[in-house]
Parts: C-alpha cells; sequence; structure tokens
C-alpha cells in the first residue's frame, strides 16, 4: 500500500521522494545481514528496515523525533543494504533525502552543532585542514598517546612525471588527501605515465559530500559548482577523463548530474561532469586491457606479498567496482587473502568515526579482526578516509593499492634493465 503523506508535507517534492522510493521496499528484511550498524548493535531500529518504518511515522504526520535523528545519524551511508535489496531501494538517496528534511525541525544540542560546524568550517578547505594537520604533526611527539595515533606522519610526495604526452587526464585533490598522503596521486600520475596520459591536477577543492550527508544542501551544492567552473576550462582544453583516487570522492562526483538537474545553469555541464569521472582503477584496467602498459611476469606470489585488500563501500557498493581493484592486485603478482565480510563498513565513511566514534571503533575492530585472521603482510585499500581509518590502530601497514602496482611496475622495470644490461 502506498505511503500517504501528512498533510505538511504533502505538497513537499523531498517528502515525495522519499516516499517514492519507501514504497519499493517490502519489508522483507534481507538488507539487515549486510547493515553494519545492525550487526553491531542488534538493534532493529539500527537496520534498514527499521530506519525505514520510523522515515514512514514522520513522512506520515508525525514530528521529527532526536530518536529518528539518532538512528538516521548511526547510519554509515555505506549503501551494502543496496546490494543485497532484491527490490533496489535506493537507501542512500532515501537517508539525504530524510535528514535534509529533518534537520530543521529537529534541533540538536549546542555540542552537536558546534562540533558538525567546526567540522564543515575546516575539512573541506584544503589550507585550513593542511595548515591543522602541520601543527598536529610538528607537535606529534609530545601528544597523548590516543591523540598522537590520530596524527599520522607527514608523507612524501614523491617524483611526479614531467614528460608531455598526446593524452591529458585530471586527477582529483579534494581537500584531505593532498596533505594526508600526497604520495598516492604522484603514484597514479607515475603509472598513467607508463601508458602515455599526462595526470594533471584537477583545479578542484572538496567535492562537496562532506555537506551533502550533514543535511547541507546548499553548501554541497555551491562546492559543486565551483569545482565545475574551476575545472571547466581544464576540460575544454582536453582532459579526457578526471581520475578519482579517492573513492568517497569519486561516488560523490558521480552524483552531480543527478544532484545538479534542476540547475539550468549547470546540469549539462554536471551531466558532462560526472560521465568524465572515472576511478583510477578504471583507468589503469582499460590501459591494461589496451596493452598500454608493460607486461608483468607470470609468477607465483611469495609470502610478502600476501595482502589483505579492503574494498571501501563507495568503490563496491556507491560506484559497483567490485573486483576490479582485486583483479589488478592479483594482475600484480599479490596473493589476496580471503577476507570474511568484505562487504561490511570499517568504519570511516567520512565524518562517522568523528561523529560517532564509538561505533566507528567497534566496526573498525571488528574489520582488522577478519583482517588480521588471514595473516596478510599489510592492508590495501582504495579510499584515504579507510586508510587513514584502519592505520590509526592497525598493526599492519595500510596503504593505497596504486601505490603497490606503482612499486611492482618499478621493480619489474629495474629487473628488466638489470638483465638486459
Amino acid at each position: 500500500m502506498p505511503l500517504v503523506l501528512g498533510e505538511n508535507l504533502r505538497n513537499n517534492e523531498l517528502a515525495q521522494e522519499a516516499a517514492t522510493i519507501i514504497d519499493a521496499c517490502v519489508s522483507c528484511g534481507q538488507c539487515m545481514v549486510n547493515c553494519p550498524t545492525f550487526r553491531l548493535l542488534q538493534d532493529d531500529w539500527d537496520s534498514p528496515r527499521g530506519r525505514i518504518n520510523l522515515m514512514k511515522e514522520m513522512l506520515a504526520g508525525q514530528p521529527p523525533s532526536a530518536d529518528l535523528q539518532l538512528h538516521l545519524d548511526r547510519c554509515l551511508t555505506c549503501r551494502s543494504c543496496e546490494a543485497m535489496c532484491p527490490e533496489g531501494v535506493r537507501f542512500g538517496r532515501l537517508l539525504d533525502v530524510t535528514r535534509e528534511l529533518i534537520e530543521p525541525a529537529a534541533r540538536r544540542p549546542l555540542r552537536e552543532r558546534l562540533l558538525r560546524r567546526a567540522l564543515r568550517a575546516v575539512v573541506p578547505y584544503r589550507r585550513r585542514f593542511t595548515a591543522l594537520l602541520r601543527l598536529g604533526q610538528a607537535l606529534r611527539a609530545v601528544l597523548p598517546a590516543a591523540l598522537r595515533a590520530k596524527v599520522p606522519q607527514k608523507r612524501d610526495a614523491g617524483v611526479w612525471p614531467e614528460r608531455t604526452h598526446a593524452r591529458t587526464m585530471l586527477v582529483w585533490q579534494g581537500c584531505v588527501q593532498p596533505a594526508l598522503a600526497p604520495d598516492i596521486n604522484a603514484a597514479a600520475a607515475r603509472v598513467l605515465d607508463r601508458c602515455g596520459i599526462r595526470l594533471e591536477p584537477a583545479a578542484a577543492g572538496c567535492c562537496g559530500a562532506l555537506s551533502h550527508h550533514m543535511a547541507e544542501p546548499e553548501e554541497a551544492l555551491a562546492f559543486m559548482r565551483r569545482n565545475i567552473d574551476a575545472c571547466w576550462p581544464q576540460i575544454e582544453a582536453g582532459a579526457e577523463a578526471i581520475v578519482m583516487t579517492a573513492s568517497g570522492c569519486g561516488a560523490h562526483v558521480r552524483d552531480y548530474g543527478a544532484l545538479l538537474r534542476d540547475d539550468p545553469l549547470y546540469r549539462d555541464k554536471a551531466r558532462r561532469f560526472s560521465d568524465l569521472s572515472k576511478d583510477i582503477a578504471e583507468v589503469v584496467a582499460a590501459e591494461l586491457k589496451a596493452g598500454r602498459l608493460p607486461p608483468l611476469p607470470v609468477q607465483a606470489p611469495s609470502p610478502d606479498r600476501r595482502i589483505a585488500y579492503q574494498s571501501p563501500c563507495s568503490l563496491q557498493h556507491a560506484q559497483k567496482l567490485k573486483g576490479v581493484v582485486e583483479g589488478l592486485l592479483k594482475h600484480a603478482g599479490y596473493k589476496l587473502t580471503p577476507v570474511a565480510y568484505p562487504f561490511l563498513c570499517c568504519g570511516s565513511a567520512g565524518s562517522y568515526s568523528i561523529l560517532q566514534p564509538e561505533l566507528a571503533a567497534g566496526l573498525r575492530a571488528a574489520k582488522l579482526d577478519t583482517i588480521l585472521a588471514t595473516r596478510p603482510k599489510l592492508i590495501a585499500t582504495a579510499n584515504i578516509g579507510c586508510l587513514t581509518h584502519l592505520a590509526e590502530t592497525s598493526p599492519l601497514p595500510v596503504r593505497h593499492w596504486i601505490e603497490l602496482f606503482d612499486e611492482t611496475l618499478t621493480a619489474v622495470e629495474a629487473a628488466q634493465a638489470t638483465s638486459g644490461a
């Protein structure tokens, strides 16, 4: 039976969209086994089905409550439930829409409001975040152990190739990755340089995902429009793709076309912007298939090449690129250990690890337990948020897979040069 909106919401377009999405749900419960928070808390209200039931009550006319807000806040927006749902319920979009509806109506405690405002004032702005991180790194030796673990050591960017090629792609910089791990994009640039592609930094800032998932839609749209304007001259100059090395940003940029569909000034550009967005794994896989990467010798992986791959939710669920990175790592001679429950979130989820620290820590502990049980030598991932969150407590190194791929190519080239000398 279709959901009947409360009288106060019948003319609200967001509420109408939410109701349409909910109407596809048959309350079968198949999503619950895939939900990280339900598995952790064993509370039906912290499952997709439970959250949808709470949303129904609000959409039917009940005032938004702090209880509803609490259970929606606990959701990671990992979209693992979407991968399991037999009816194709778009829970990620439903969550964003409902959060936007209730945020103005359910006033948060002062502490929450200040923390959320502080995050939005610092994290999306590269210079502000970098300055704060560098201060923390300078004081790292004297920080308390718990705080020191949250401040990663400064990393060197490494060599960025300067050769000119006929083909050019842009690489997304984002807000936090250039300060936390500048070597990731440098490694991507070196890999694509071997394919005859020049990788140039995109003239863009924060993708807008942080504001979007914190129910600040206008702020998010402003970031998106600025990014389109900043990158448009580079696109018109011939850049054939916008390469994403952070799958979280990639998932959001792929939605630019949908999120700006009602903006007559930006909808066409936004659609093209989304179409140009490619995860680095997609690009490398295509170049490998086309034979534009040096062949890698097929050999049995050595014990020190046993790695565990943690596939970010934004890559496997949102972008539906499950298996692509895994295939590339195997091609590079790595032995991937079979990690249990690979569909479960590590607990990073953008700002989630800050706003829900206890739940995020529990999810991380569960993820690391499944990873370490396979006795790998290191952990690979594809998103800066997952990388830093796992590395905070992991006894093993956590690295971006493109760095490992670049190192393998470098080792192969060195071996070939030696044998041919």
